[in-house]
């Protein structure tokens, strides 16, 4: 088995250079190139050390990726709540999203309609504008956005969103951990 690229790999996501990973294993920075490269070929009990060094395990470096499934989700899996207060729609456009590390939804913010304030938690929040213009409240700032416009933020102050124009505007929101 050829393991030379793999181990490279390993080494550049760990960002070691061959000499670091040599000190580390007590080995030759010649003899990790050599391994890189399938011209040499580490005994079991330097190949263990070598990943243990990385900080991984044999079991680990040898486990064959599983395929994750692509799943293509239609209009009609689509669940949408109006919320006649805050003069809002949201449409959760991947079902049961909030098991997931993300949750994409689909909002529709009404002429003068707004959000509910989110407050602080982990994660991270992506909007993109697909039409209308939106004012982001995050903390003591505000933000004007527009069609085209696109925001990303840490959820690490309270926020939320509100539209005062005439119009409805449209914003694809993805929110890591789920939130919605």
């Amino acid at each position: 088995m050829q393991i030379g690229d793999k181990l490279k790999r390993l080494r550049l996501r760990t960002n070691l250079t061959q000499e670091e990973l040599a000190i580390r294993c007590d080995l030759s920075k010649g003899f990790i190139s050599q391994i890189e490269r399938d011209q040499s070929s580490p005994s079991i009990a330097t190949l263990v050390d070598i990943l243990e060094c990385m900080g991984t395990t044999p079991a680990e470096f040898f486990r064959e990726p599983t395929a994750e499934p692509t799943v293509c989700y239609k209009q009609d899996d689509a669940y949408t709540i109006d919320d006649e207060t805050l003069k809002h729609r949201i449409t959760w456009i991947i079902p049961n999203a909030q098991k997931n590390d993300m949750e994409p939804i689909l909002l529709t913010l009404f002429p003068n309609g707004r959000t509910q304030e989110y407050a602080p938690h982990a994660g991270e929040v992506f909007g993109y504008v697909l039409s209308g213009s939106i004012t982001l409240h995050r903390g003591k700032h505000k933000w004007k956005i527009k069609k085209g416009d696109s925001i990303y933020y840490p959820a690490s102050q309270p926020y939320y969103l509100e539209n005062h124009t005439k119009n409805e505007a449209e914003i694809l929101w993805v929110s890591s951990p789920p939130s919605f």
